[in-house]
């Protein structure tokens, strides 16, 4: 890849990306309800994703998509499920002065693993990757090099969007000191984290 390109396909994807989808939805609401270190593994896990299903079209192995489409099916409802779990322990959460809402377990796995749901419960995400990726480069004539930046450019880019959506809506908690505007944005988030597990299991 010529420099050029290299330029071109990182504004691409930092466009992309950076516009709200339920993946920011999701890093945003858990950032509101639980503080940033929790948001930002759940942010690692969907860059985790990600590079799974760019590394899977930049091979050659869409066919992985359809062939196993069940188990995409199963992973999806699962990442609902867990979504929706997580959702309604941030809506029933009490409130205080400070720690209003926040779920106070450090077990940051489960972050990691329901953002890496997020991403591995939607196979679209490879039908983009292979779609998206041909405009830039020859997927044919790939170099190890090429791959390497491929994926650096995509997981640094993906990685800080993700990371500042984050820190950012952590920052917004950390202001709002009154409990009932806490309570509202407890409700609001865990209700925003259980649509988007409902809609990670009806979209088809």
């Amino acid at each position: 890849m010529d420099f050029i390109t290299t330029l071109t396909f990182l504004g691409a994807i930092f466009i992309f990306m950076a516009t709200p989808g339920p993946g920011v939805l999701a890093v945003v609401s858990r950032a509101l309800s639980s503080g940033f270190l929790h948001a930002f593994f759940m942010s690692i896990g969907m860059v985790f994703g990600d590079i799974v299903f760019l590394l899977l079209a930049i091979f050659g192995l869409s066919v992985i998509a359809s062939t196993y489409s069940t188990i995409f099916a199963i992973i999806k409802i699962l990442g609902g499920i867990y979504l929706i779990y997580l959702g309604f322990r941030v809506y029933m959460s009490k409130t205080s002065h400070f720690n209003t809402g926040t779920i106070k377990s450090k077990n940051f796995i489960n972050d990691f693993i329901s953002g890496l749901f997020i991403t591995l419960g939607n196979p679209k995400v490879i039908a983009f990757y292979i779609g998206f990726l041909p405009t830039f480069v020859n997927l044919s004539k790939l170099t190890y090099k090429d791959t390497c930046l491929v994926v650096s450019l995509v997981l640094s880019t993906l990685l800080t969007i993700l990371v500042s959506y984050a820190y950012f809506a952590s920052k917004a908690k950390i202001a709002i000191k009154k409990p009932k505007i806490q309570n509202i944005l407890n409700k609001t988030s865990g209700g925003i984290m259980m649509l988007i597990g409902g809609l990670l299991i009806l979209k088809q």
